[in-house]
Parts: C-alpha cells; sequence; structure tokens
C-alpha cells in the first residue's frame, strides 16, 4: 500500500447534478444537501486554502469503494494530519468535500490536507481496532490523543514450578500462572505484594536464585518467605499458602480471612500461641491491603470506570480500575483534542487507543453516552473470550463510582490548569531575565555523567508549559573514541551535535522559523493558532549545566552543525557549588546571577537538577548492565535460547570457559560451529 501521488490520480468525475435523489447515506460530497443554496463555510482563515484542500480530497474521493476502512490525512510534508474510520469510505470522505458549515478545527484541517491514504477492511469493527492502532503509532495532529500511555502493572503467581512465585509483571503474559490487575501504579503494585508476603510467606526471588540455594535466605528469617528452597516448608504446605493468595486476589479475602481467624483460635485453643501470633499477623496484613483500597464495591466484580470532565477547553479523563471487587488504584489522563469537540467524541476516542494493547474488563462505565458505543463494545469484544459492556449508569451503585470518579476528574483538572498558570508565569519571567523575546514553549537542559570518563551518558530532559515532558527525554551513550577520558567539554560538543544534526534532518525548519531565528535570540515570531497547539520540535531555550567553557563547547557544536539562533545559556554552580549562588552565562552579556529569592531562580534549580538527575540515572543504569554483562553475550550466533542451554548444562559461565570443545558440542541444542565458535573465543590467545 502506497500513497497516491496526486499527477496519478484520474480527473476529477464529481456528479453535481441535482435531480437524483439524496439522503445522508448517499455517496457523494454533495449527500443529503438540500437544493437550496449551500450554508458558509466557518472558518476564520483565507477561503482559497480551504478549496485547495477541497479539490485534493475531491480527486481521492472519485476512486473509493463504499466499503468499512481508514483514511488518512497528509499534509504537504508528509506528516499525517488525521486518522479515521468509516462504514462507507466514499460517502465519510465525500462529506469534507461538500463545503458546508465545517468547524473551524475540520477547516483547518481540510486547508492543509495534500494527499490521503486509505485501507479498505471487511467489517467497521475492524476499521475501528486498526483507527485506534495507527493514532497510537503516528499521533496525527487532529486526532484525541491519548498521552501518558505506559504500560500497567500486574501481580502474577507463577505456576510453572515446584514453588509458586508472587512478583511483579508487566508486558506480555508469557508465563504461565494467575495474572492479577491492572493497578494503577507500581507502587500499588510494590505494595500489596508486600503485604502479601507477610500473609502468605510467597517467595518473590527469581528461580536461579531459588534452585541455587544451600540455606535460607534473610526474607525467611524476617518471616517474609515460608523458606521453601531449602524445604523448610512441607511442599504441600507451601501449595496451599498459594492457593490461599490466588484466592485472595480473586476476590475472595473474607472467605480466607474467615479461615485464618478460625486457625487462630484453634491455635490459641491448643496453647500454640507462637502459632496463633503468626496467624494474626497474617490477618493484620490483609487487613492492611483491604483497609487502604479507598472505595470497594459490592456489587461491581470487574469493571473499568472512565469519567471526564472539560474546563477551559482542556480534558482531563480519570480511569479507576476495580478487581474482584476491590478498588485497585486510578489514574489522571490529559488527552490532546481540539476544544471544538464533544465529550462524547473524546471520550469514545480515548477507550479505542486506551484497550489497544490490554484486556477489557467485562464491564466499562462512563460519564458520558460514548460515540458509537456498541461499535466500540464489539471491537473490545472481538479481542477477549467474553462480552464487554460499556454503559452509562443512571443510578445505583454504579453510577455511584461513576460521580466519584468523576469529582477527581474534576479536581485533577483544576490541579493542572493551576500548574499550568504557574508553569507559564514562571516561563514568561525566565524569557524576561534571559532577555528572550517572549516566553519559550520548549526548554532544553544538558548534562553529562560518568565516572572516569567510564560508562559516559549524556542526558536532555525537556519542558514546557506544562511542566516537564518526559516523553522527550533522551540519553546519549557517547560514542567518540577520540575523547579523552573525562573530557567533559568534547562530550558536551559531541551530545549537541548530535541533537541537532538530527533535529535538522527530521524537522528541518519553514522559511519562517528560519527568517526569526536569525535575530539573536528571537524565535518568538507569533505563531498561528493551529500550530501554537502543538509541541515544537525546536527548543526555544537550551540550558548547560556547567560554566563558560561548557557554554564554548555548545556554541561551538552549534556552528559546526550549521544551527543558529537558539538561545545557549550556561549554568554554573556558585563556588562552594550552593544552590542559589548560580552564575548565568550569556552569548555577548557578562555574566550575572538572579536574587537569591527569585522564583525563576528556583525554577533554574528545578530544571538543572531534573537534568542532572536523569542524567546520573541513565549513568548508573548503563554501569548496572555493564556489571553484569555475560560474555556469552559477546559470541556472534549466541541468542538467548542458546545461551541458556550452555548455561543449563554447565551451570556458570566458568565452566562453559574451561568446557573441551567435544564436551561443548554435546550439549543439547548446540551445533558443532555453535561449539567451535565458544571454544575459539575463550581459547583466542591459547
Amino acid at each position: 500500500m502506497s500513497r497516491r501521488a496526486l499527477s496519478d490520480l484520474p480527473p476529477d468525475t464529481f456528479d453535481d447534478g441535482r435531480d437524483a435523489e439524496r439522503d445522508e447515506t448517499a455517496d457523494g460530497p454533495e449527500a443529503g444537501l438540500p437544493d437550496t443554496e449551500a450554508p458558509e463555510i466557518d472558518f476564520d482563515f483565507e477561503p482559497g486554502a480551504v478549496q485547495a484542500g477541497t479539490e485534493v480530497i475531491r480527486r481521492f474521493w472519485s476512486t473509493l469503494p463504499s466499503s468499512p476502512g481508514v483514511y488518512r490525512m497528509f499534509d504537504h510534508r508528509g506528516d499525517v494530519l488525521y486518522v479515521g474510520k468509516a462504514k462507507n469510505l466514499k460517502a465519510r470522505v465525500g462529506s469534507y468535500a461538500r463545503g458546508q458549515a465545517h468547524s473551524n478545527r475540520i477547516a483547518r484541517m481540510i486547508s492543509q490536507t495534500a494527499a490521503m491514504e486509505f485501507v479498505t477492511t471487511a467489517t467497521e469493527t475492524e476499521a475501528l481496532l486498526l483507527e485506534a492502532n495507527l493514532i497510537k503509532q503516528l499521533k496525527p495532529r487532529f486526532n484525541v490523543l491519548m498521552r501518558d500511555d505506559k504500560s500497567f502493572p500486574y501481580i502474577l503467581v507463577t505456576d510453572d514450578g515446584p514453588a509458586p512465585q508472587i512478583v511483579k509483571h508487566r508486558g506480555a503474559r508469557r508465563r504461565k500462572g494467575n495474572y492479577y490487575g491492572p493497578f494503577a501504579s507500581v507502587w500499588a503494585v510494590n505494595r500489596t505484594v508486600n503485604a502479601l508476603q507477610r500473609a502468605f510467606l510467597l517467595r518473590t526471588c527469581t528461580d536461579s536464585y531459588y534452585e541455587n540455594r544451600t540455606r535460607p535466605c534473610l526474607l525467611f528469617q524476617i518471616k517474609r518467605c515460608s523458606g521453601p528452597c531449602t524445604g523448610e516448608i512441607a511442599t504441600e504446605d507451601y501449595a496451599a499458602m498459594a492457593d490461599s493468595a490466588r484466592a485472595f486476589l480473586a476476590g475472595k479475602s473474607n472467605a480466607v480471612k474467615d479461615r485464618m481467624r478460625t486457625e487462630m483460635q484453634e491455635a490459641s485453643e491448643a496453647m500454640e500461641f507462637e502459632r496463633a501470633a503468626r496467624f494474626r499477623d497474617r490477618i493484620a496484613a490483609l487487613s492492611a491491603i483491604q483497609g487502604v483500597q479507598g472505595v470497594n464495591t459490592q456489587g461491581v466484580e470487574e469493571a473499568d470506570v472512565f469519567a471526564l470532565d472539560e474546563q477551559a477547553g482542556q480534558f482531563c479523563i480519570e480511569v479507576f480500575f476495580f478487581r474482584n471487587f476491590q478498588n485497585w488504584g486510578n489514574r489522571a489522563y490529559f488527552p490532546k483534542a481540539d476544544r471544538s469537540m464533544t465529550p462524547d467524541e473524546v471520550l469514545g476516542s480515548f477507550i479505542g487507543q486506551f484497550y489497544d494493547d490490554k484486556p477489557a474488563p467485562r464491564t466499562v462505565l462512563t460519564s458520558h453516552a460514548v460515540e458509537d458505543a456498541e461499535l466500540v463494545a464489539a471491537a473490545l469484544s472481538s479481542r477477549v473470550e467474553y462480552r464487554v459492556e460499556i454503559h452509562k449508569p443512571s443510578r445505583g451503585e454504579r453510577k455511584n463510582l461513576v460521580d466519584y470518579a468523576q469529582r477527581n476528574a474534576k479536581e485533577a483538572l483544576a490541579r493542572r490548569l493551576a500548574d499550568t498558570a504557574s508553569q507559564g508565569k514562571l516561563l514568561a519571567a525566565l524569557g524576561q531575565a534571559f532577555g528572550l523575546d517572549g516566553a519559550p514553549r520548549r526548554i532544553e537542559v544538558y548534562d553529562n555523567s560518568h565516572i572516569m570518563g567510564t560508562n559516559a551518558v549524556g542526558g536532555m530532559i525537556v519542558a514546557g508549559p506544562t511542566g516537564f515532558m518526559k516523553t522527550h527525554y533522551r540519553t546519549f551513550n557517547i560514542k567518540s573514541e577520540e575523547l579523552t577520558p573525562g573530557d567533559d567539554y568534547g562530550m558536551m560538543r559531541e551530545v549537541l551535535q548530535r541533537r541537532f544534526k538530527r533535529l535538522v534532518k527530521e524537522s528541518p525548519r519553514t522559511e519562517r522559523e528560519a527568517a526569526a531565528a536569525a535575530v539573536e535570540g528571537g524565535v518568538q515570531e507569533p505563531v498561528p493558532a493551529e500550530e501554537s497547539e502543538a509541541f515544537p520540535a525546536w527548543p526555544d531555550l537550551v540550558l548547560i549545566d556547567g560554566g563558560k567553557g561548557q557554554l564554548d563547547a555548545a556554541r561551538t557544536a552549534l556552528e559546526e552543525v550549521g544551527v543558529s539562533g537558539v538561545p545557549l545559556i550556561g549554568v554554573a554552580k556558585g563556588r562552594d557549588r550552593d544552590a542559589g549562588r548560580e552564575t548565568f552565562f550569556v552569548p555577548g552579556r557578562p555574566p550575572f546571577k538572579l536574587p537569591p529569592r527569585d522564583p525563576t531562580l528556583y525554577f533554574v534549580q528545578r530544571l538543572r537538577d531534573e537534568a542532572h538527575r536523569f542524567a546520573i540515572g541513565s549513568h548508573r543504569a548503563k554501569r548496572k548492565r555493564e556489571m553484569v554483562k555475560n560474555p556469552l553475550d559477546e559470541i556472534a550466533g549466541i541468542g538467548p535460547s542458546r545461551k541458556r542451554a550452555l548455561l543449563h548444562h554447565f551451570g556458570t559461565v566458568k565452566a562453559i570457559e574451561r568446557a573441551a570443545f567435544e564436551d561443548l558440542a554435546k550439549t543439547p541444542g548446540v551445533n558443532a560451529a555453535t561449539a567451535r565458535a565458544v571454544y575459539d573465543f575463550f581459547h583466542a590467545g591459547a
């Protein structure tokens, strides 16, 4: 499938006749129009641009089938503007070319359309699933975009070994066992796993650690594990405790606690007070889990609750997760959506993207009537083995849950709006303090981290009107072999060169932006409203953690790449490296300081500290990977399965290193060529 060029399209075959019977299911762009004059288009920019986009759409419309599918609209640079689904592609795309009463959002989208691309599907349900997938991948400007799309954590009780393990899990469900979730945060999972350890004494160690124990570990000593690795507990008793943990997570919490109370009473009557105390502590641990759940349910066993609130043209969707009659946490989302869109449209599009990579529960409760609710429910049902219901409750416990979630959505959005207003004031003050023409919309901060030049990493953090933009953070592994270990200036040059070379290649500036950037420190030319909604790719301000030397290295890097007009500022700590005594280096100005209690100074400190934290964290992660690096990873042709086979056969890397070629060749799953590669790797200097 490839995008069709305009020159390859047949001439316009539009039938503008008014005699044919028309209704809302007709194929042409004029479908549904009366014989009277069409109403004026509602837009606030040049009509010629809309007309040009309409002509582009008409040319594509003329060859479309009347079948379900997905369409994409592209601008002149090839960027995706919009992804949409249709039950009838010809009728849906034709609606854009009618020229009647489009909203400003649709009119802007049409005016920027230079090409289109289509995929036909067998059913409308398939089109809906494909649409959600493409929106998440391509992130079109005019769609509702789900932000902060991270996989949710689950609790896994394994069932693939002699002693079940309880662990936190993310990603694909490849291991055999029972999965419980999703939980709204890792903190909630860790808290629950810790409490379950105290209650059921299940192991959390890895299989390799478990299989090589000769005596119980510290967790056994502090009564957080029953010690199945060394036979401190009978296999049958351990299996019974694992079953109790599964029952508790499956919603049978009261039954599990009642059974424990009975056993505690029996132990007490038999004067086995230590055993009774253990049951008492386990009951307390389970009560602690239930006590922090917040709002639990009596009649809703499994449901996700979506509540939307809109204020000042912004949307917040609060999602609550209820499993096994318990509240397993919530998370607030702030989707990017045009303010002209209705709550029904925003919520429907969001739900489709939300369940693109995760199974939906049996019940989805919403605060608004979702657009195409039956179609969305059918699409979600097609991906699981049960029927999914999407429902807007009007009374009862379900309505109370939705109201509770909506109150949280309203409060979360109010907090975000307040934070955004404060952030806007800080950005404006920052621009004024550093002599910019306006408030910067995108700030990039750079820092390096290493130990005597080893495992050197450069970090870039990004801040904008809504705070730290963590999806835009980047790390740079220092690759140059010509650098002297510990050369901070050389590292900064490499990081800035790589960053801006890629930026020039992937997001070249428009002529207007380039002209504005030619004015020193002036990138703040007024931006059209439709462009201001998108987060810019180019920084309006670059902060360098360092003094004059680091700043000169950054200037040199940008000059070598051919980039000008990007404001650079060096932030140097005081003589005693005390916060509040920072000196700022700006090209063309003498070094200066901000007043000690200036909010702008605190804002810069936050930015620098975040860059420092991110760079150090990336360095530590790289150093940790190097420390646990397996020599087998360096051998060509040795993948995970063969490495696992060798380790299982010989036990350790040292044993593999000492093994003869004949012994290596006898390893199950390892052929002679692989055995020769392993032997030669360890005996290259022999």
